[in-house]
């Protein structure tokens, strides 16, 4: 087994999140795994030239499954995933404990350390290193298209919310400029910028007809 392997498996352990009765919150490792598809692809890039030769990968690999990690003790404490953003530095400081926890067995604490660094600089729009540059790229696609709709409907709904208050709120972020900020704000590689300008448009005909359909306007 490859030290990556070991580090997907004490990933898995950590984001998979007993809820009751034997049933399991799988939602953060599957994001996590998702993520980890972001950002290879992002790695295969030509416009990162020189750069992505100097990739750590193992770190911004290892970076990148726990990432969240720090929404787990949360979770668990059985807070509302709907109230809840991984870049809060109490969250961040919890991500940490996990990362040296789970990982002081297997990884050296200068790899540790590099691991940390690039998840807590990947919220940080100053951020100079490569791969929290990659990382923070590939989490920000993530929210932009159907993938992002499908995580925020989710905590909507374990806020109690419905229909019409996810088709509120999304109007509300697109006359506020919302999304146009996040596209002009949230993306250092070009390339990925492009693809989530892509991927909000296809989201914006999902939220239409969603729109339609909740006021019955397709009845015209």
């Amino acid at each position: 087994m490859s030290e990556l392997d070991i580090v997907r498996d004490l990933a898995k352990q950590v984001l998979i999140i007993p809820i009751i009765n034997g049933f399991y919150d799988s939602s953060l490792w599957d994001r996590a795994q998702r993520l980890v598809r972001n950002v290879e692809n992002i790695c295969k890039l030509p416009e990162l030239g020189k750069a992505g030769s100097q990739i750590d990968m193992f770190s911004l690999i290892t970076a990148t499954y726990f990432n969240d990690a720090g929404l787990v003790c949360n979770l668990k404490a059985g807070y509302s995933p709907d109230k809840f953003d991984n870049n809060g530095d109490d969250l961040l400081d919890d991500c940490r404990k996990i990362v040296e926890e789970k990982l002081s067995r297997f990884v050296g604490q200068a790899k540790i350390d590099t691991i940390n660094k690039i998840i807590a600089d990947s919220y940080s729009r100053s951020a100079i290193m490569t791969e929290a540059i990659i990382l923070s790229d590939a989490r920000n696609l993530d929210d932009m298209g159907t993938t992002g709709v499908f995580s925020e409907l989710k905590r909507y709904v374990a806020g109690g919310k419905g229909v019409s208050d996810a088709v509120n709120i999304w109007k509300r972020k697109v006359d506020y400029g919302y999304w146009q900020a996040r596209l002009k704000e949230s993306f250092r590689i070009e390339p990925v910028r492009r693809l989530a300008e892509k991927r909000l448009l296809a989201v914006e005909t999902f939220m239409n007809q969603l729109q339609l359909e909740n006021a019955a306007a397709d009845f015209e």
